[in-house]
């Protein structure tokens, strides 16, 4: 890239992280020649790693743009260590196993003061000890919730905290009615009340309780 084309690069992406995150995200995303794309709100997944292929032969990070800067970090952090996991040791480990764990906790430690302090406490006891702990990693994410624009202490009820079998909701469409089958790490599968099909949702959508 030459350095015009740079700037603009590095003004995107401070639209969407915190200030002091943009230049040693851009220089990850020189170093590892990474296709970033930053898309409309998913309510099955915050991001997304894919490895290089034959169709497309170069890493590929997506997250969703509706994210405060916060937020979009703790995600791109999390997608980022898919990537390194990748590069170190191959395809023959979990996706979110032991090795993955401890890419992302080598990453938030290395991007902490990135985050605002309230949050600091929690990451480090979340980076305390493999394998990483969900409760705390849903205490985190109820924080960085926090720093959403027109953030309401009402509405923050999210999906993690249902119970199996509770029937919602999703505030984003209200419309659809679902019911919360099991927690397979940061998703849930849920069945839709209307159609009877099954889909995985983010265990951080914000939800309604029927």
């Amino acid at each position: 890239m030459d350095s015009a084309t740079i700037e603009k690069y590095k003004r995107t992406l401070g639209n969407y992280l915190p200030t002091n995150a943009v230049d040693p995200i851009f220089d990850f995303i020189q170093q590892h020649s990474v296709h970033l794309h930053i898309t409309r709100e998913r309510h099955t997944k915050l991001g997304d790693y894919r490895w290089p292929q034959q169709r497309h032969p170069f890493h590929e990070i997506s997250v969703n743009g509706n994210l405060n800067p916060y937020f979009f970090l703790w995600v791109m952090l999390h997608e980022m260590a898919h990537l390194n996991t990748r590069e170190h040791h191959g395809s023959n480990v979990q996706p979110h196993g032991h090795e993955w764990q401890e890419a992302y906790r080598q990453l938030i430690l290395q991007y902490m003061s990135c985050f605002p302090e309230e949050l600091h406490p929690w990451m480090r006891r979340y980076c305390s000890r493999i394998p990483l702990s969900h409760p705390v990693e849903n205490k985190i994410e109820e924080l960085l919730r926090h720093h959403n624009p027109n953030y309401n202490p009402a509405d923050d009820l999210t999906l993690n905290q249902l119970a199996p079998g509770t029937a919602f909701r999703i505030t984003a469409k209200p419309h659809i009615h679902f019911r919360a089958i099991e927690k397979r790490r940061t998703r849930w599968i849920c069945q839709n009340l209307d159609d009877g099909k099954q889909y995985l949702v983010a265990g951080t959508a914000q939800v309604i309780p029927d």
